[in-house]
């Protein structure tokens, strides 16, 4: 986490200016729940990056608690600037209603026709839907299930994967908003339309509700129970602005709702691409300038894996894509974002001297004091700490485990920073996901998805003969995400 003098902004608001296309009248926005508000509303610090905001007095004056109202040209501009900074999120239940005729349902498939029906039967018939067979081995069952539901069926003759099959669904939609809706899920009408009602927001190209577990009938055994409380495709019970290094840093297309007038030639799936599809189309979205949300007050259930190999491949496969967004978007794929002093900390403590806790002391001191004096408060340095600990973690037990087991065969030191990352990290995670299952075995489920995303990871890694998703973030060097992919780069035809 970069934080310091530099990243202070000051909102000095022209009320003269007319009314803020990004947003409309009646919108009300609320500040995160991670944004610290201080001197009676004039100082916000959060959003992602984290930043500093200082409010004029008459700025200040439209903050009610930590809500605001769009009513004129003055509060539109800073509710837009509160938006566009990750501060604040729109607050759904003041979103106008949305007609579900403005949305058609995508639903890509490969066989799985009992899952199809599932979901289909639980639209009820209220929404268009087209359903994309990517060359099902029995296609007769496919177009049997979207007969009897009264969808489109577009049959492609070769299988090309999700994304292709999602792109030529997209191309038959004439309505303005289209959901993307994988074949394992299962989500109902109304939990559509409250995610259209962001789609009033012009700026807003993309929402995602939260993807939760599908309960099976008797219950799911100990991996299931595991994904039900930290699956990859749940990003989490709080609202956030998705882009590289937020809280929520991407988005699944198991579920996806867009504005179709920004999915346009360049901003759709990259034909072709097997993974990391939906996070490199949320990205070059961000770049463009578009907001993209994540809103967990809607859900969407998937049905998770359970059985162990088709589990721990499916960790692996996620790791791969990191190598394909690397060659896009840069730094945006850094497992890690060091700031220099709290590079410096996590050093001194993996040193394990006796002149370590005083000199990682000092170091989150003299950051203090250098907040302080740019009138940020210092509990953001304390923050800053745990994410440094968390990224630490992370590269030690997920991103880099290979070197981590070759280090602990030599090193007693190393074998101590492991064991404790490993057990420390598991009980903070098992306190945070609460799920229905053993610490034990909790923490068995997350290194063992810790250790088959990193084979993922650095078998992608190999292949592509690049070490650039295994490095942290360049010093100073922000990340860049957004670069069209261009013929003959990894997940392109």
């Amino acid at each position: 986490m970069n934080t310091g003098p530099g990243t202070g902004t000051g909102v000095d608001l022209d009320p003269g200016v007319g009314l803020d296309p990004g947003v409309s009248l009646g919108l009300v926005v609320e500040l995160g729940e991670r944004v610290r508000v201080s001197e009676g509303g004039r100082v916000l610090v959060g959003g992602a990056p984290m930043r500093l905001l200082r409010l004029n007095e008459r700025a200040a004056r439209y903050l009610d608690g930590r809500r605001l109202r769009v009513v004129d040209a003055t509060s539109a501009q800073l509710a837009d600037r509160l938006l566009a900074s990750g501060v604040a999120n729109p607050v759904l239940g003041e979103l106008p209603a949305a007609e579900l005729s403005a949305v058609t349902v995508v639903v890509p498939v490969r066989d799985r026709p009992g899952t199809l029906d599932r979901l289909l039967s639980g639209l009820a018939g209220q929404l268009e839907v087209i359903v994309v067979d990517d060359r099902s081995r029995d296609p007769s069952a496919i177009a049997r299930v979207a007969d009897r539901h009264g969808a489109k069926l577009v049959a492609l003759p070769v299988n090309r994967g999700p994304a292709t099959a999602r792109n030529t669904g997209l191309a038959q939609v004439t309505t303005p908003l289209v959901v993307f809706v994988d074949s394992d899920v299962v989500v109902e009408p109304a939990a559509l339309a409250l995610l259209a009602r962001h789609f009033h927001q012009p700026r807003v190209a993309a929402v995602a509700p939260r993807i939760l577990g599908l309960a099976e009938p008797g219950g799911t055994n100990w991996i299931g129970r595991y994904e039900d409380a930290r699956s990859s495709l749940d990003m989490g019970p709080v609202a956030a602005l998705v882009h590289p290094r937020s809280a929520v840093g991407w988005v699944p297309a198991a579920c996806l709702m867009a504005r179709v007038a920004a999915l346009r030639p360049g901003f759709t799936f990259t034909d072709g691409q097997r993974v990391a599809e939906d996070v490199d189309l949320v990205w070059r979205l961000a770049a463009a300038g578009w907001q993209v949300r994540h809103e967990p007050a809607v859900t969407a259930r998937h049905d998770h894996r359970s059985g162990l190999t088709a589990w721990l491949g499916r960790k692996a496969f996620y790791g791969t894509g990191a190598t394909v967004l690397a060659s896009r978007h840069d730094d945006a794929v850094a497992p890690a974002v060091f700031a220099p002093w709290s590079a410096g900390v996590a050093v001194t403590l993996l040193a394990q001297r006796r002149w370590s806790l005083p000199t990682a002391a000092a170091i989150l001191t003299a950051q203090s004091v250098r907040l302080a004096r740019a009138g940020i408060s210092p509990g953001v340095a304390r923050h800053g700490l745990a994410a440094n600990a968390n990224q630490t973690s992370g590269l030690l037990l997920r991103h880099w485990w290979p070197l981590s087991l070759a280090g602990c065969l030599v090193s007693r030191r190393l074998r101590r920073a492991v064991l404790a990352a490993a057990v420390v990290d598991g009980l903070v995670d098992y306190r945070r996901c609460a799920p229905g299952l053993d610490p034990a075995r909790f923490l068995l489920a997350r290194r063992l998805d810790d250790l088959a995303y990193g084979t993922g990871l650095w078998a992608g890694a190999l292949r592509g003969r690049t070490l650039r998703p295994l490095l942290p973030a360049r010093p100073g060097r922000p990340a860049r995400p957004g670069r069209p992919a261009k013929p003959g780069q990894p997940g392109t035809r």
